[in-house]
């Protein structure tokens, strides 16, 4: 699908009971998720208070890990709880203690307008949990001509949306690159303004890629995960070159 093309519903609901599909006949993948809302749930502060949401929760498998998370999507589905929108939430004003962008970040065209929303949202001392493709030398190749989505180094990053920006009638928007642009190589920096880095990680994770993931064959036996999660910690040494994924948790600025 073009970067610029809209996503339809249906469109959305088949590639929704695609992964369902996948899901279910993929328990090596199951694993390799549950590893990944692992790391992320060792982030989370219990003794801030409000909601646990996640944003883009697709078939909700982040409940295997975070059993309270509020799972949110576009567009409903069986496996999530409501409706959201990351540039027009509807939760109130600080009633939110961890927002949860799990693939979210590389499709927010605007990643300022929509940081100022989580912000509104977000308890004090709340966090922004994303967690994106990392594009390594050798992510170049799995993000590029081996995924649909494009990585977007060529293209500038606009951090706000226009007056006349309507999220709900926003075109679909992939760029992979942009946690790695953003995060680590200092590009568009003041789509960070308001906000502090609490954590910055890159994470092997040649253990989920190998899967295949949803839409691609399994590379590997599943009794082999122990094994390849080993290759990740070697990869993790090496990030520039081998990581696969980025980590990044923010805060709101202390004033």
């Amino acid at each position: 699908m073009s970067p610029s093309a809209p996503l339809p519903l249906d469109q959305h609901n088949v590639e929704i009971e695609r992964n369902r599909l996948a899901w279910q006949r993929k328990p090596v993948l199951q694993r390799a998720y549950r590893d990944f809302h692992r790391r992320i749930a060792v982030h989370i502060d219990p003794n801030v208070p409000g909601k646990i949401v996640e944003l883009g929760s697709g078939i909700g498998n982040i409940r295997d890990v975070i059993a309270d998370c509020v799972r949110t999507d576009l567009f409903a589905n069986p496996w999530i709880d409501q409706v959201e929108n990351a540039y027009a939430l509807t939760f109130g004003d600080g009633t939110v203690s961890h927002l949860i962008l799990f693939d979210v970040f590389h499709h927010l065209e605007y990643p300022r307008t929509a940081l100022r929303e989580c912000r509104r949202v977000l308890e004090p001392n709340g966090r922004v949990i994303i967690f994106d493709p990392y594009v390594s030398l050798a992510g170049r190749l799995v993000y590029g001509p081996l995924h649909h989505e494009p990585i977007g180094f060529d293209r500038p990053i606009v951090p706000d949306a226009p007056a006349s920006f309507d999220p709900w009638a926003h075109p679909y928007y992939a760029a992979q690159g942009n946690a790695t642009r953003v995060f680590w190589q200092n590009d568009a920096a003041n789509i960070l303004d308001g906000w502090e880095i609490v954590t910055r990680e890159r994470i092997g994770a040649w253990a989920y890629a190998l899967t295949g993931g949803y839409s691609k064959p399994q590379l590997y036996p599943a009794a082999l995960y122990p094994a390849v999660s080993g290759v990740d910690r070697i990869a993790e040494l090496l990030p520039q070159l081998l990581a696969l994924r980025a980590l990044v948790v923010l805060r709101p600025a202390r004033r």
